[in-house]
């Protein structure tokens, strides 16, 4: 990282020059890329840990536990399903008042309903006002979520050295298990240090209140680098602003659902390996819940782990067939998926360990894979909304998805769910090979 950090590669400059105190370097903008990731999915890693751990005791206490979880995850993929409207709302306030209000104003949004979540009353005190309340602070994760988004991880990717851009995609995408590391330790540690009736009186909350104090950090690490000359003058090289959708919809709208449907693989394993099994185990399992988060913990340090192999496995065989590779793996995993589920804390274990090192491999490369098919001018827009259908297609239903039908249909379903997403990915990819060697064929 040292390296990459002294130095500075553009288009414009050909041969790597030695960086100066005004430069951008690759190693500094996926600082803020990292810790920006990082901060926001603590956010969302906390609400979905709190659908299966709190929620159905304090919001839904009407139903039965299944029942209420369900209605809990329901309530999780609110924000998936209103992140494309903060994506557009926030790239017109960035047109009238700049990148860093936009961004200021979407992390703002992002730790006050996170905060906000952490002040709610429970059903037994408010009613259904409480889940209204809890839903609308839900949609202003959502919201925020897309109103965030700023652009670097796709600077980071077009001022990377070109044999090394699997490598510096990766690190954006380190922001995932991180952010899953901290929600998971912090939940863990309030769980384990309380009873049960205290845990769901008031001590639940404290996870959503350290999260104002991580999205200030997060705040200062990217405005350092929004707010500088020389980031503009990269973005504005790079034609990374905000385009007409009016324009980007009919001349390269397919790339976005290419590009969403190309991910589906590893967007579909996302919620699998993290939320989902918390729920299962939480509902049908004999396993402890204290153990089980513990083995999540060392699970998605293994995925982060894995994200650096992925980053030097891209750059040597290339992107689009290293999601390829790993949307057959992923599939392959699939089929092993109910016996180890289904298999006590061995299986489970298992289950674990090998899904979040697949899902390091694959989501370490997911986000951009087909992004340089966007004209400059549309890219910065296209890359957006690509990650928001992205997650709204693979990952925002499937807890609520899976767990249902497993409760009906027995384990076999989450086999059936992230079979399709590697189908899916696996057939995007093949389309997008034929849209780049026509567009070769055009030129």
């Amino acid at each position: 990282m040292a390296s990459a950090s002294s130095t500075f590669h553009t288009p414009q400059s050909g041969p790597l020059t030695t960086r100066t105190d005004e430069d951008l370097a690759p190693g500094d903008i996926a600082v803020g890329v990292i810790i920006g990731r990082a901060s926001e999915y603590f956010d969302f890693f906390v609400f979905g840990i709190a659908s299966v751990l709190v929620f159905p005791q304090v919001f839904f206490p009407f139903e039965d536990r299944l029942t209420g979880t369900l209605y809990a995850f329901l309530v999780f993929a609110l924000a998936f399903v209103v992140r494309p409207i903060g994506t557009l709302a926030g790239m017109a306030i960035q047109r009238r008042f700049g990148r860093s209000t936009k961004l200021t104003a979407a992390l703002f949004l992002l730790g006050s309903s996170t905060v906000g979540m952490g002040l709610l009353p429970g059903y037994a005190d408010a009613g259904s006002a409480a889940i209204a309340m809890l839903a609308l602070c839900r949609v202003g994760q959502g919201l925020a979520l897309g109103g965030s988004w700023d652009g670097l991880p796709s600077l980071l990717a077009l001022n990377a050295p070109e044999h090394r851009r699997g490598w510096y995609a990766m690190l954006g995408q380190l922001g995932a298990p991180l952010g899953f590391i901290v929600a998971s330790s912090v939940f863990l540690y309030v769980f384990g240090s309380l009873d049960a009736k205290d845990f769901l009186s008031w001590g639940w909350r404290f996870p959503f209140f350290t999260a104002f104090a991580i999205n200030v950090v997060a705040l200062f690490a990217r405005l350092r680098l929004v707010v500088t000359h020389e980031y503009e003058k990269r973005m504005e090289e790079h034609e990374l602003d905000p385009a007409d959708l009016r324009e980007l919809l009919p001349e390269q709208g397919h790339h976005i659902v290419v590009g969403a449907f190309a991910a589906l693989a590893s967007y579909a394993l996302f919620h699998l390996v993290t939320v989902f099994p918390l729920s299962w185990v939480a509902l049908y399992s004999e396993q402890g819940i204290e153990d089980f988060m513990k083995m999540e913990l060392l699970g998605a340090m293994f995925g982060a782990a894995a994200m650096p192999l992925s980053g030097m496995v891209a750059d040597s065989i290339g992107r689009r067939s290293m999601l390829g590779a790993l949307a057959v793996a992923i599939g392959f995993f699939s089929l092993f998926a109910p016996f180890m589920l289904d298999g006590g804390k061995p299986g489970q274990a298992a289950f674990i360990l090998i899904g979040f090192v697949l899902l390091g491999l694959s989501y370490g490369q997911a986000a951009g894979s087909v992004t340089s098919n966007f004209k400059s001018h549309f890219r910065y827009t296209g890359a957006a909304l690509t990650a928001d259908l992205a997650w709204l297609l693979g990952a925002a239903f499937a807890p609520v998805i899976v767990l249902f039908l497993s409760s009906r249909f027995g384990l076999v379903s989450v086999s059936v769910y992230l079979l399709s997403g590697a189908v899916c990915t696996l057939l995007a990819l093949r389309v997008n090979k034929k849209l780049r060697a026509a567009a070769v064929v055009q030129d």
